[in-house]
């Protein structure tokens, strides 16, 4: 009998390893995405995603990898996470966000562990975004919240932006106390990245409770980068908008 093909030898999670996974990824590689993708992800010198490298393979492609492999062991994960190319990276992040989802509490704390334990390969906002609020987050939401604090005034901006899209986890469950304290504490903020991120979350509050959402605005708009309020601000009616915009709230 003849050996079986590669990809139904590999169909076993627990047989995976990161380099399985990577020639997968790559097989799935394309030039063309993977131009667009350095483009929209600012590549350039000095831009926020300096150094990055893609395959160019779309995020539902990667959701479907990484529900295929959920069940690779933690170690493998780490690995793949440790990746010079963003998609695998994110490949391996929503694998632990697959894991973390099913997994009894020692392993998220293992999975949280290792998320902020290795925040140096988390590093573009996509990354960030579409995992922090699921892991850390999730993690958090029935313990002590000082972590958050601690990454919001960290040098290392997807810390930071780490810190603030965390807590959307909390803010879906209707807590809002850290969002609110650490979006005060980023509105000194100089990156364009954590404005849009603290927007954003504040605009999740008042999806929830307008009332806390415009508590907030009525004390700090008027010291708030225009990026951050325009997006806080959204969703609210156009004439009140620009009386925001204006100042004359």
């Amino acid at each position: 009998m003849g050996s079986l093909p590669f990809f139904f030898v590999l169909d076993s999670g627990l047989n995976m390893t990161a380099k399985h996974i990577q020639e997968i990824l790559r097989d799935l590689a394309d030039p063309t995405i993977a131009e667009h993708s350095q483009r929209f992800f600012k590549m350039r010198k000095g831009q926020y995603g300096e150094g990055d490298i893609f395959l160019g393979i779309r995020v539902p492609t990667l959701r479907e990898q990484a529900k295929q492999y959920c069940d690779i062991p933690l170690k493998e994960v780490r690995s793949v996470l440790k990746s010079a190319f963003h998609e695998e990276r994110l490949c391996a992040l929503l694998i632990l966000v697959q894991k973390f989802a099913k997994g009894a509490a020692k392993e998220r704390a293992a999975i949280y562990t290792l998320y902020v334990k290795n925040t140096k390969y988390i590093n573009n906002w996509d990354l960030v975004d579409l995992s922090a609020h699921q892991i850390v987050g999730g993690y958090l939401i029935d313990k002590g919240r000082q972590p958050l604090y601690t990454f919001s005034q960290s040098k290392s901006l997807w810390e930071r932006r780490i810190a603030i899209i965390a807590t959307l986890h909390f803010i879906r469950n209707h807590q809002f106390k850290e969002t609110l304290g650490i979006s005060k504490h980023l509105l000194i903020d100089k990156e364009d990245l954590i404005h849009k991120a603290v927007g954003w979350m504040l605009r999740e509050i008042g999806k929830r409770n307008l009332g806390t959402e415009k508590a907030f605005l009525q004390t700090h708009y008027k010291q708030m980068p225009r990026t951050m309020l325009r997006y806080a601000i959204e969703r609210f009616p156009e004439r009140e908008r620009k009386k925001y915009l204006a100042g004359v709230v």
